[in-house]
Formats: C-alpha cells, sequence, structure tokens
C-alpha cells in the first residue's frame, strides 16, 4: 500500500498559543517605545539583552519572564495582531485605536505617555478659508478618523493615503490640506504649514485582546499591573 501524506492542518494564532504556552507583547517601533519601556519595567515586563541591540533586525524577543515574548512591529499593526488574538497584550497610541476601532480590542489604561494631537493643516501661504465647501482633498495615514471629523462639519473628505512624507501634500498640490500628528508643531513650522483644527489628544495605551482578558488570568494580571503603576504616578504628579 502506498503511503499518502494527510493535508496539513492550517496553522492559526490560537494554536501558536496553546502550543506555546506563551503570551505574546505586541510593542510599536518609533516614538513611543522609548517612554514604553521604563513603563513596561515597574510593571515586569523586561525585554532581553539583544532588544537593545541596534543592529539586531529580529522582531520577536524573549524577556525576563519564560512565558512571554515581545513582538516589535509598526504601531498600527500592533492593534491589528492583538484585535485577531495573534498576541494578547500591547501598547499603542489611541490614534490607532480610533482609527481602526476594532471590536475585539479593549484598552484598560491610559499609561500617560507618548502624548501627542492629531490635527488639521494647510499651508501658512493659504489663507483663503475654505468655508462652505462641501467637499475637501486631504492627505492622510488616518482616513477613517479624517473622514468622520471633517463629515461632522457637513464636508465630505477626499482621503489621499500616504505613510509619511505628509508636508509634502500641499506644496505639491496633492491635497490642500493634510491631517496628521502634532507634537511641537515644529516639523510643520519647517514645511511652511500652520496647524487649523485639533481634531483629537492623544497618548499611549495598554490594549488587550478581548478573549484572552477573560480567559487567561496573566493577561488580567498585566492589566492590574500596568492600571497600579498608572495611578501610583498619577498620584505623585498630584502631590
Amino acid at each position: 500500500m502506498r503511503w499518502v501524506p494527510k493535508p496539513a492542518r492550517a496553522m492559526t494564532s490560537d494554536m501558536t498559543n496553546t502550543t506555546t504556552g506563551q503570551l505574546t507583547f505586541a510593542i510599536p517601533k518609533g516614538r513611543i517605545l522609548d517612554e514604553a519601556l521604563p513603563v513596561m519595567a515597574r510593571a515586569g515586563v523586561v525585554p532581553e539583552d539583544g532588544f537593545h541591540d541596534k543592529s539586531n533586525r529580529s522582531l520577536s524577543f524573549g524577556t525576563t519572564r519564560p512565558d512571554m515574548r515581545l513582538i516589535r512591529v509598526r504601531a498600527f499593526d500592533v492593534a491589528t495582531f492583538v484585535a485577531h488574538g495573534a498576541a494578547q497584550v500591547g501598547i499603542v497610541g489611541s490614534d490607532v485605536i480610533e482609527e481602526f476601532d476594532y471590536a475585539d480590542l479593549y484598552a484598560p489604561v491610559d499609561l500617560d505617555i507618548g502624548h501627542c494631537r492629531l490635527s488639521v493643516a494647510r499651508l501658512a501661504s493659504d489663507t483663503d478659508e475654505p468655508s462652505g465647501v462641501s467637499h475637501l482633498r486631504v492627505a492622510t495615514k488616518y482616513p477613517s478618523l479624517t473622514a468622520r471629523h471633517f463629515e461632522r462639519q457637513g464636508i465630505q473628505a477626499e482621503c489621499v493615503k500616504l505613510s509619511g512624507a505628509m508636508e509634502l501634500a500641499p506644496s505639491l498640490g496633492l491635497a490642500r490640506q493634510i491631517v496628521d500628528l502634532v507634537s511641537t508643531g515644529t516639523t510643520l513650522k519647517q514645511n511652511g504649514l500652520m496647524e487649523t483644527q485639533r481634531i483629537i489628544d492623544i497618548s499611549a495605551r495598554l490594549i488587550v485582546n478581548r478573549a484572552a482578558f477573560k480567559t487567561d488570568p496573566r493577561v488580567a494580571n498585566l492589566v492590574a499591573a500596568f492600571r497600579a503603576d498608572a495611578e501610583n504616578r498619577s498620584e505623585k504628579d498630584a502631590a
């Protein structure tokens, strides 16, 4: 009798988590990470030494906890990994949470770091107020938030999706206005732009997968640890 191999069973994130027994903690590359690391350490999440090696191109790292690994991905992808259960816990800006609005994502703790704002901007030389218009072209990497913001003003926003170099869009005629993150406003000024509207204030949040939060006590314990740290910092600031 000739042996016929059985079809391979598709590997899912749920199977991976079950077989490894590990928690996966997703953290973002970029501006939030440096502020997040001390907060994580106080909550008992400390990456292996290789994480701090600038030449290390790995995306997955161990931690001082044998039951936890870190993955370092783009901020938008943090929310996706956690919402779909590939990671159980993560840290990401509230801008990302608002943009995707995943039903399976729960953001129980405001970490009070990574503060900035999502704003509308245009060329400082563009003094003609776009009042009374019903349609605008806007360059942004936040099409959902942008569309909702202008819809509240009775304006249909045609969103041109960009991942970076947003400040170039008005001067090159791609879009009259942009919607982007603003911290100090220096980048806008250096590119001849001015902030015209503030959409939302942003801070970094601890996020968890809703199902994992309900079924894995380790996730609930992490939420409690991060919440206790946030409350302690808040009390010290108030003192």
